[in-house]
């Protein structure tokens, strides 16, 4: 999600063991992702192909495999389908993976529990249309509190955000302003729901009143009832909803797209080769063309990046 301003924005959006490894080792020999050469120790190295694999950190490496945490509700970024999680942002991960010679393996969980999942080692990355902001960067929480070491991020997609309303805008939504005095729904623990919290003060007395869910599809079940208003999300969220829900006949996108920021590829501070391994795959994905496919696939392709940055969000 988007700008200083953003769903998956301006706030917050280890399986080990010494016979598992060798299990998976085994299984790549099978699975052909990945040569196995006999050392003399009785041990094995392994070689890969891929372009950039030796970019990689050892231990994933070994893995044959990127744990990459994801809330797949979300199209077209990331959503389940057929028991599969699918969309723009598993289809740019098969890209890297291409360059890296790795897997990535998609895991989907509530995005207010994504970063923690970095914190605690259980995914190697998240990939969630995160919006890469100082906050996250700090790993501060809305009141500016410290809560943990913070992330870096691989910056990939930028996209603005968007108001999502009943189909015929019966409250003549277009703009945060048209908002106060009424009720809006929102996914917890995204920017959007800062952005709302934000516009709430701005409101005063006249209240908007904030309702916040689970889960996207909980807060548009609420748009699309009339419980509430307007939902918020980035700009290519909101036209997919409102094109596919209903068959185009539950929502619209209420006014202009606005707050334009980056989302990122979330990664550890401490595994700095990873992603410096991520930001070298995206810069070749981005020019061999493999990157603008996928996103003209998705019919997104004016949200891309031209080059991999950084912790470039703000």
């Amino acid at each position: 999600m988007t700008a200083s301003t953003t769903r998956r924005t301006t706030a917050a959006r280890s399986r080990i063991a010494a016979v598992g490894a060798i299990a998976v080792a085994g299984a790549l020999i099978l699975t052909g992702c990945g040569d196995q050469t006999e050392k003399k120790d009785g041990g094995s190295s392994k070689t890969n192909s891929a372009p950039l694999f030796s970019a990689l950190p050892k231990k994933i490496q070994d893995a044959g495999v990127v744990k990459v945490g994801t809330d797949a509700a979300y199209a077209p970024m990331e959503f389940t389908e057929g028991g599969k999680i699918v969309g723009v942002d598993p289809d740019i991960a098969e890209a890297l993976g291409k360059q890296l010679g790795v897997k990535f393996e998609f895991t989907s969980g509530s995005f207010d529990g994504l970063i923690t999942s970095i914190y605690s080692g259980r995914q190697d990355a998240i990939m969630s249309s995160v919006t890469d902001n100082e906050k996250r960067q700090k790993g501060l929480d809305d009141e500016g509190k410290q809560i943990g070491k913070g992330i870096d991020f691989v910056d990939y997609f930028s996209s603005g955000v968007s108001l999502l309303v009943k189909k015929g805008n019966p409250q003549g939504i277009k703009s945060l302003d048209d908002l106060c005095g009424k009720t809006v729904a929102v996914q917890r623990g995204t920017i959007y729901e800062d952005t709302f919290k934000a516009q709430a003060t701005k409101c005063g007395d006249k209240k908007l009143t904030i309702e916040s869910f689970d889960t996207d599809a909980e807060a548009q079940t609420r748009v699309k009832a009339g419980g509430a208003v307007a939902d918020l999300n980035d700009f290519p969220v909101a036209a997919y909803i409102a094109k596919t829900s209903g068959g185009g006949n539950d929502f619209e996108v209420g006014g202009a797209q606005s707050d334009v920021g980056l989302f990122g590829i979330g990664v550890s501070k401490e595994n700095t080769q990873l992603r410096d391994a991520l930001k070298q795959a995206l810069d070749a994905i981005i020019k061999d063309g493999s990157y603008a496919k996928v996103l003209e696939k998705w019919n997104v392709k004016d949200s891309a990046v031209t080059s991999a940055t950084v912790n470039a969000g703000k």
